[in-house]
């Protein structure tokens, strides 16, 4: 690329919403000349992003498609610092994620239209752009799904057994609770049932963004470019408007290139889509921000936005507590562990007909849980403001994601071969809100200054506490279960009802819960400090919100006080989503691709809202 080029419109990050926006664009009006600057690699056709089971060789210390973001150490914590981490390869989390398809409460957009004034962001008003995203494979004629769109949903193509035990083990152990044959229908939860997942029951291919907005592509006759390894430093702004973007190659993957500044120009418009971490770094390195946090860094202030880098909505704050599986059970511990000839034979079948264990991810069914009356008594008076206020006039929010996984994360026990699965929880709506900002003006690749605020409030561990105790019957009552993973739950007094000893098999449905003292409480506390860790579900830090409370966009995603500058990614969500939130970022690129284009003047081809569907609660 030459040291200078000019463009209709640059994107300043290739992940899930700039690919979106990108894609979309470019179909629209192939004349449209964009570039999409990416840091990562290219992803195309390479079976680790494209196999939806080997989601976890991303996580490995030595990743190139994933940056680890680590936060300060926190009192919370018990001194930890937490790592966060972050798809860094085009198409950003779609390519490296669990593939898990989760939507949010329609009363999680409401609330971005009623609360935070947004005109234009309802369930209404976005619900047709999530069917416009996608294909769904699972059931036809379910009216708040789409049939056409390029990303495909399925059940994936296979199905362990470790679902349907926990299916039968949920559903006979609570009574209260129903099936229901979509958990994510948008204006419902607290129902039992498979869980959908972003994968192609016809090919057993990972449904990412990269491979069914963007490649398609680069064999047409459009002018959309893709310049991958290469970091965004700032945005270049001139008399209010923006008009390019500075950028540099990553020497993580040009480690020989010559540390260069390039820089490219805007004829239109300037998109950032660097995510909840890069976008407001990116903002600071530009002069738009907080004064005192300008003055740290050096950057001349030009657009006053103290709400750049606040916000953090302290991610979903995940446990995923390990258990023993019988030897017979089929798990994807295989694949973890790098398995050379079970994952040789897998992809033989896999390549065949997209079936077998590489055509999963393993998260096979699950529950959007709220609590009952006798829940509300386990959970204690730490949660009984938050839950009067935020969640007992939206009925459709669930405050835990619950579910089965079959596998192990983390460290792995010794020798290797053996057989797990875990039953894990995040919350929904973390009360605790953390921070990031950037820590230099010049170097891109410098610490960032970030809090992400796990355990902040005491509502987020009274959570904690009932989502270990509810999983925790769960697991014991599933048929594979052979104990747990010693070292990986609370350490138990040992004479306490509460410590676990050797297992040879589940309990039984009607045995009774178990009973924790206070002092297994506490026990549980600590362990809830040692193992909380990210969903890696990063947003808001660029909020969608008046300017005056905090704002870094408006409705239309414009920067306030820049003119021809936008954000498109995660970073905008003003307040929290209920769900995995890859849904959510392919649900804003197709909101900005479509707010762009109407202001470009080009032809953007919709979908309406079916009759019947229920606009809100």
């Amino acid at each position: 690329m030459s040291a200078e080029s000019t463009y209709d419109i640059i994107i300043a990050g290739g992940g899930t919403a700039g690919c979106v926006v990108a894609g979309r664009l470019a179909a629209a009006d192939p004349s449209l000349s964009i570039l999409v600057i990416e840091s990562g690699p290219t992803t195309r056709d390479d079976p680790l992003h494209t196999q939806p089971a080997r989601y976890m060789y991303h996580l490995r210390p030595d990743s190139t498609t994933i940056k680890f973001n680590v936060g300060k150490e926190s009192a919370a914590l018990g001194g930890r610092a937490p790592v966060v981490p972050c798809g860094q390869c085009l198409g950003g989390g779609s390519s490296v994620n669990f593939a898990m398809y989760t939507r949010a409460a329609a009363s999680d957009y409401d609330d971005w239209k009623t609360v935070y004034g947004n005109k234009g962001w309802s369930s209404a008003d976005l619900l047709p752009l999530l069917r416009k995203c996608e294909t769904y494979q699972v059931q036809p004629g379910k009216p708040t799904h789409g049939y056409s769109g390029p990303l495909k949903v399925s059940y994936g193509g296979f199905y362990p057994e470790l679902g349907q035990e926990f299916l039968n083990a949920a559903t006979q152990y609570d009574k209260t609770r129903e099936t229901t044959d979509d958990v994510n229908g948008l204006f419902d939860c607290n129902r039992y049932g498979r869980w959908q997942k972003w994968i192609d029951e016809k090919t057993g291919t990972r449904s990412d963004v990269p491979h069914h907005y963007i490649y398609p592509l680069q064999n047409a006759e459009t002018k959309l470019r893709i310049l991958t390894g290469h970091q965004v430093k700032r945005v270049i702004i001139r008399d209010g408007v923006a008009v390019g973007v500075q950028y540099i190659a990553n020497p993580r993957f040009h480690p020989d290139s010559v540390p260069e500044v390039l820089t490219a120009t805007a004829r239109r418009m300037v998109v950032l889509s660097g995510g909840a971490i890069g976008s407001p770094a990116i903002l600071e390195r530009s002069g738009i921000g907080s004064k005192d946090i300008l003055n740290k860094i050096g950057v001349k202030q030009i657009v006053d936005l103290p709400g750049v880098g606040e916000n953090y909505q302290a991610d979903h704050q995940l446990i995923l507590a390990p258990y023993i599986a019988a030897e017979s059970t089929h798990t994807l511990d295989g694949v973890v562990e790098d398995n050379e000839p079970k994952i040789e034979a897998w992809s033989k079948q896999w390549k065949n007909n997209g079936t077998g264990l590489l055509a999963t991810n393993g998260l096979e069914a699950g529950i959007k849980i709220r609590p009952l009356r006798k829940d509300l008594e386990v959970i204690g008076p730490d949660f009984h403001k938050r839950w009067l206020d935020y969640y007992v006039p939206a009925p459709d929010k669930p405050v835990l994601w619950i579910a089965v996984m079959t596998l192990l994360t983390g460290d792995r026990p010794t020798p290797p071969g053996g057989k797990y699965f875990s039953v894990g929880w995040y919350l929904m709506h973390p009360t605790s809100i953390g921070y990031i900002h950037a820590t230099s003006a010049s170097d891109v690749n410098a610490p960032v200054d970030f809090h992400p605020g796990y355990l902040d409030l005491p509502e987020d561990m009274a959570l904690h506490k009932w989502g270990y105790k509810r999983t925790r019957e769960f697991a014991r009552r599933m048929l594979s279960y052979r104990g747990e993973v010693p070292g990986r739950h609370p350490q138990f007094n040992p004479k306490s009802k509460a410590a676990a000893g050797p297992k040879g098999g589940p309990t039984s449905a009607v045995d009774a819960d178990i009973e924790y003292t206070a002092e297994d409480d506490k026990a549980i506390e600590d362990y809830v400090k040692k193992a909380v860790a990210t969903a890696w579900h990063s947003l808001g830090t660029c909020a969608m919100k008046k300017r005056e409370e905090g704002g870094v966009v408006d409705e239309r995603l414009n920067v306030y006080g820049v003119a021809n500058l936008k954000v498109a990614d995660l970073s905008i969500c003003p307040g929290n989503v209920a769900a995995n939130t890859y849904s959510t970022a392919v649900l804003i690129g197709e909101k900005a691709a479509t707010l762009i284009a109407e202001e470009l003047g080009i032809p953007m081809e919709g979908a309406a809202a079916s009759a019947g569907i229920r606009p809100h609660l």
